[in-house]
Order: C-alpha cells, then sequence, then structure tokens
C-alpha cells in the first residue's frame, strides 16, 4: 500500500508542493489556533483555559521557549474581541485553500475555483476545532504530572498518553480533509482509513518535534546568533515534513478507494476515457 502510494505521486515535486502548502500554513495556523483556543474559553471559561495553558507549559520542555510561547498563544485568544475572532478567521481559511490546491496538483485532476472552494470547505471545522483544542488541553495537567517524574517509566508513559491524544484528534481532522476538502470525494470509509493511518505517523512526527524541543542546540547559530529567525525556520522544516506525510495520506487514501474502501481488497482499474470522435482507438496516449 505504501509502495503504490508513493508511486502515486511519483510525477509530482512532493517536496515543492508540500513546501506550497506549509507556506499557507505560515499565515493561518496561528489565526486558527486563537480562534479555536477563543471559543475554547467561551465554553470552560477564562480562567480554566488560562490553568490549562499553565499545565501545557509545564508539560513542554523549556529549552527552546516553548512554554512561554504557548502560555502567550492562549492569552491573546482568551483576550480576543469577538469581531477580532471573527476577522482572525478569514486568514485561517486560507490553510483550506492551501490543502485543496496540494490535493488538486498531486491527483491531476481539473478543478475551479480552488481557493474558494477549499476555504469554504475547511470552514466547517471551526465548529469542533474548540473541541478538539480542548481534548488536547484537559491532557496537559496529567502530561505536566508524568513528565516531572525523573523515571523513564514515567516519561514513556507521558509519551505514550501524548501520542493517543494528537492521534485522535489529528485523525479525526484528516479524515474530514481527506474527506470533503479535496477535489474528489473518496468513499467515508477509505477517508477512515487514509485519515486514521495518517494520523498515526503524523501524531509521531509531533511527538518527535516535541523531543526537538529538549534539545540542547543553538537556533541561530546558522544565521549569524539571530535565534528567532532559525525557531522560524525550524518550525517551518517541521511543518513541511509533517505536510509531506499528510499529502502521502491523501495518496493513500485513493489506493484505498480503489480496493474498494479497505486495503486488503483488490484493486479496481479505472475504466480509461473513450477517444475522441474519428480518432483511432489505437493511437497512443500521452506523449
Amino acid at each position: 500500500m505504501l509502495r503504490s502510494s508513493w508511486r502515486g505521486l511519483h510525477r509530482q515535486d512532493l517536496a515543492l508542493t508540500s513546501a506550497g502548502v506549509t507556506f499557507y500554513a505560515g499565515i493561518a495556523v496561528v489565526p486558527s489556533l486563537l480562534v479555536a483556543l477563543w471559543a475554547a474559553s467561551l465554553m470552560v471559561g477564562r480562567d480554566r483555559l488560562l490553568e490549562l495553558a499553565d499545565s501545557l507549559a509545564a508539560a513542554l520542555p523549556g529549552g527552546l521557549g516553548a512554554p512561554a510561547a504557548a502560555q502567550r498563544l492562549v492569552e491573546a485568544a482568551v483576550g480576543l474581541h469577538p469581531l477580532t475572532a471573527v476577522v482572525a478567521a478569514v486568514p485561517a481559511t486560507l490553510y483550506g485553500e492551501g490543502l485543496r490546491r496540494a490535493f488538486v496538483t498531486v491527483s491531476g485532476v481539473q478543478d475551479a475555483m480552488t481557493g474558494w472552494r477549499g476555504r469554504l470547505r475547511v470552514a466547517p471545522l471551526f465548529a469542533v476545532t474548540p473541541l478538539l483544542a480542548l481534548a488536547v488541553l484537559l491532557a496537559t495537567p496529567t502530561l505536566a504530572e508524568l513528565f516531572s517524574d525523573d523515571s523513564l517509566l514515567t516519561a514513556a508513559l507521558g509519551v505514550y498518553v501524548a501520542l493517543n491524544v494528537d492521534w485522535v484528534v489529528l485523525s479525526l481532522t484528516l479524515t474530514y480533509v481527506y474527506l470533503v476538502v479535496g477535489p474528489r470525494r473518496p468513499s467515508l470509509r477509505a477517508a477512515l482509513w487514509g485519515g486514521w493511518v495518517t494520523g498515526a505517523f503524523v501524531s509521531g512526527f509531533v511527538q518527535g518535534f516535541v523531543l526537538f524541543l529538549a534539545l540542547p542546540v543553538d537556533l541561530g547559530a546558522p544565521f549569524g546568533g539571530l535565534t528567532v529567525v532559525g525557531a522560524v525556520v525550524a518550525l517551518g522544516f517541521w511543518l513541511w515534513l509533517l505536510h509531506g506525510v499528510t499529502l502521502l495520506g491523501y495518496s493513500l487514501t485513493w489506493r484505498v478507494q480503489e480496493r474498494g474502501g479497505v486495503p486488503w481488497g483488490v484493486p479496481r482499474l479505472e475504466p480509461r476515457p473513450a477517444p475522441a470522435p474519428g480518432a483511432s482507438a489505437l493511437q497512443p496516449r500521452g506523449g
């Protein structure tokens, strides 16, 4: 299945396409988080969300300033004016545009109004992202307690808990993205297979990013001591890597679709288009 999925992308520059999605993500990811956390604060209250932000900071490695950045993000979100939250939702939808453009590229299908369709189809996710954000934040007190222990066993348990929480949240999101945002719609069964398998890999890479935050590296060394520049480049690299896995998962979803919605099915070949009127059926196709 993985070989078949990779062959499905062999005509595309996966690295370049992933970089394109990362560009859109660079614009959309912070507004998306702000809107989700702002809506979550309406559900559980401002004070409760700030408490969860403290536990999130305690659970993150402190070597590269990630705890302080997470706290500032939550503080900015709970302080949003409702009108500001609505304005932030506009650039947040750019994520859907970037994903749809990438899916059109890797699938090779024709599409019209790609940008607007991607943005509109990702918009319904805003209704559930506050719940998904709360699911992650509600696990952080347990994670902070586990990671505060010097025992290797409790640290491993904390990684296992974080891995599974992220897996569920990311898999639900990816299933929707594969089912709705792309230019073609696979069956629900194929989208579930693609979303949950890809979610497992993406969750693993997210844990790798957290491990990277714990490494004693000087991110500013290649950039003349400008640590901020190094941090932005490092974050962009990890986003690029995660989007590459996401695009491979999209190809995997369609390989499952070709097998009737299950990985163990027999591949069904799509019928070749009929030749144009007056053209020979033996005329070679392609170039």
